[in-house]
């Protein structure tokens, strides 16, 4: 009887979690095993035709390019993590301070998150042109310098590419800190201001050490979302020069959608999920041990 009325007093529970757990198995772990099943079968179109076992793997592996491209993907977390981790924090914390035009600032700092991510990458893209007709290089040509290749020098195209990403979702992440920031007890601030602690002591013994959870958090998401980065490249320079701004994820979208491979489409996106899982675990077990 006890059993019976306490699955009764859950059935309300389980009416809000289903839908959200069944729309989570169809989008997410559907494909991701679909996926790492097609990997290990010869495909015509998307239907498995063969099992090769991990044959895939080892062919994309043994490509040329594929090298390159893990390196490149590396960079593009390295230069993000440079650019763009500690600049959400610094204006979440500027914005936080602010007693006027608040609500202007958010929306503001948010407008580039609504703005669909192929048209920014476009419109980047058209700043970055590098012949003359350029947006920069036309400013630039104002007082005399450029023109400048930008996009098209091998040494520079991830980081423009960055600068767009971070521009991009970079509000979003300041939203997340500045609800963080609402939950930061005031009384230790005036606390830190009595025994003489100027600003950036406050920030960096105060404030910093009550957001460390959510700041642990959005370094993991930044990572995974980097990683996985393909529209960008894609719009601004479709992978080039000469492969230099090439991603896993795009490489991994030109086998599915240039070569009709899917296959070792499907391989590449397994083991960035497993290069993923592996770095994530990493994280959380120097992160509890730092604990």
């Amino acid at each position: 009887m006890r059993i019976a009325r306490r699955i009764w007093r859950e059935i309300p529970v389980w009416g809000l979690v289903l839908p959200s757990l069944f729309l989570f198995i169809v989008f997410s772990w559907q494909p991701l095993i679909s996926g790492l099943y097609l990997s290990f079968f010869k495909t015509k179109g998307y239907r498995a035709e063969q099992y090769v076992g991990i044959r895939n793997y080892v062919e994309v592996i043994q490509n040329s390019e594929f090298q390159q491209t893990l390196i490149n993907t590396f960079s593009y977390v390295v230069w993000s993590l440079t650019i763009g981790f500690a600049l959400p924090i610094v204006i979440a914390i500027i914005v936080n301070e602010l007693v006027h035009f608040k609500s202007f600032f958010k929306f503001s700092i948010y407008f580039p998150v609504i703005v669909p991510g192929i048209a920014a990458a476009m419109m980047w893209m058209f700043m970055f042109e590098p012949g003359d007709g350029g947006l920069l290089n036309m400013l630039f040509g104002k007082i005399g310098l450029g023109p400048y290749p930008w996009l098209q020098d091998p040494g520079w195209s991830i980081p423009l590419i960055v600068v767009t990403m971070t521009w991009k979702s970079f509000g979003g992440s300041v939203i997340l800190y500045l609800a963080s920031l609402q939950g930061v007890n005031r009384e230790l601030y005036e606390a830190a201001a009595l025994d003489g602690a100027g600003v950036a002591q406050r920030v960096r013994n105060v404030t910093i050490p009550q957001i460390s959870s959510i700041i642990g958090i959005m370094f993991i998401l930044q990572i995974i979302g980097v990683f996985q980065v393909m529209y960008e490249p894609l719009t601004m320079t479709e992978g080039g020069p000469s492969n230099s701004s090439m991603s896993l994820m795009l490489q991994s979208y030109f086998y599915a959608f240039r070569y009709f491979d899917a296959g070792k489409s499907m391989a590449i996106g397994s083991m960035t999920f497993m290069i993923l899982l592996v770095l994530t675990f990493v994280y959380f077990r120097v992160n509890r041990r730092s604990d």
